[in-house]
């Protein structure tokens, strides 16, 4: 029978548990700590009627007691992991002190962890929160990959003759600015405009170099000036508890956010596939895959040295640090041109390659007129990926 403990909290509560045990006392002292905390709860004294409640009810995480009637706890959880609406639902085993050894049989069959009896609270509560945040963080990786594949196929079936039309450079550009509007990240328009502005400046001053000149012409300008605001189009697979999470990120996490080149390189990879020997995708691709990699080779995600990077990200990496500095974030003041202007002379040949280091000493004064003209709207922004700023 589904039905609400006396006393539950409203729809809205931390998670739905259901909690399965044939001990009234068990149920009943489940029930008070977990609702205590804010969670709603439902109950099922055997397994078959806990599968029942599965199958009609929104369910969190199962606290699942391996010893009861009609179905036992080895049972139910093979029903569960068998059955494809219900096997992503994290199990929680419950079990004697003396009966470890079959919560752990369990745990091997794909239970999420187990509790003993009688119940610790500090424990119940740490090993509840931790299945219901490792559920919460896969629930949004799969949302996020959903909203993409919802994307691609929109943009697939809107691909008519009057887009076929279209020249391979403005249907990437369709393709690659929906995913940017859809990454949930806080840069302001005004940081796109100063970021094309910054690195047209630079390649305009590379290109009086020998070496540079013959591939630095007016399109590869065009090209990088429509690609710069590319860079940072992978955020779009980042889940949204990593991009905005207001304090520093655990190690884990930055091993997640530092995906977001590659995830970038793959998505303009993919439209370089279906429309192939683009310019201009093929520049987003080096400038989303390779802007956080760093002259001495300690940048990331594969840790390309010297002039191994392309150009385009040698770039880029100087202007988006230009940008990061003189503008005020969340956890900074902006910094003066003149301080912003020794941190990046103090990493030539570290972060940055020496002839674009010169290239800004050169063309410094643009650098600062442009960060006048287009001043930031919003009074803040909390860029979480911006490792540039510990250098």
């Amino acid at each position: 029978m589904l039905q609400l403990s006396p006393g539950q909290p409203p729809a809205d509560a931390v998670a739905t548990i259901l909690i399965v045990d044939d001990n009234e006392l068990n149920l009943d002292l489940l029930n008070r700590r977990l609702t205590r905390e804010g969670h709603r709860t439902l109950q099922a004294q055997d397994g078959q009627a806990a599968l029942n409640i599965l199958r009609e009810t929104s369910i969190d995480l199962v606290l699942l007691d391996i010893m009861m009637p009609v179905l036992d706890g080895y049972q139910t959880l093979a029903a569960i992991k068998a059955d494809t609406a219900l096997v992503d639902i994290p199990v929680i085993m419950i079990t004697a002190v003396n009966d470890v050894e079959s919560a752990a049989s369990c745990i091997e069959h794909g239970a999420d962890d187990y509790i003993c009896k009688p119940f610790n609270p500090i424990l119940l509560h740490a090993r509840v929160n931790a299945c219901l945040e490792r559920k919460r963080l896969r629930d949004g990786e799969r949302l996020q990959q959903a909203r993409i594949e919802k994307q691609n196929k929109l943009l697939g079936g809107r691909v008519d003759q009057q887009v076929r039309e279209l020249s391979a450079a403005q249907l990437a550009a369709i393709f690659a600015m929906s995913k940017l509007a859809e990454s949930r990240d806080p840069e302001t328009g005004e940081h796109l405009d100063r970021m094309r502005e910054y690195c047209i400046i630079l390649a305009r001053q590379l290109a009086q170099l020998p070496k540079y000149r013959e591939l630095i012409t007016q399109a590869y300008l065009d090209n990088l000036y429509a690609a710069s605001p590319l860079h940072d189009i992978g955020k779009v697979g980042i889940p949204d508890g990593i991009l905005r999470k207001p304090d520093q990120l655990t190690a884990d996490e930055w091993t997640v956010m530092r995906r977001h080149p590659l995830i970038g390189g793959d998505t303009l990879r993919e439209v370089d596939r279906q429309y192939p020997g683009n310019a201009f995708i093929k520049i987003g691709i080096d400038i989303a895959e390779c802007h956080h990699e760093r002259w001495d080779g300690s940048g990331y995600p594969r840790a390309l040295q010297a002039e191994q990077i392309p150009l385009v990200a040698r770039i880029l990496a100087l202007a988006d640090m230009y940008d990061a500095l003189t503008t005020r974030r969340c956890y900074k003041e902006a910094y003066s041109h003149e301080q912003s202007k020794n941190i990046i002379v103090e990493q030539r040949g570290k972060h940055f390659d020496p002839d674009v280091v010169q290239a800004f000493l050169i063309r410094e004064k643009e650098f600062i007129q442009v960060c006048k003209f287009f001043q930031d709207t919003e009074s803040c922004m909390n860029d979480k990926s911006d490792e540039s700023l510990s250098l």
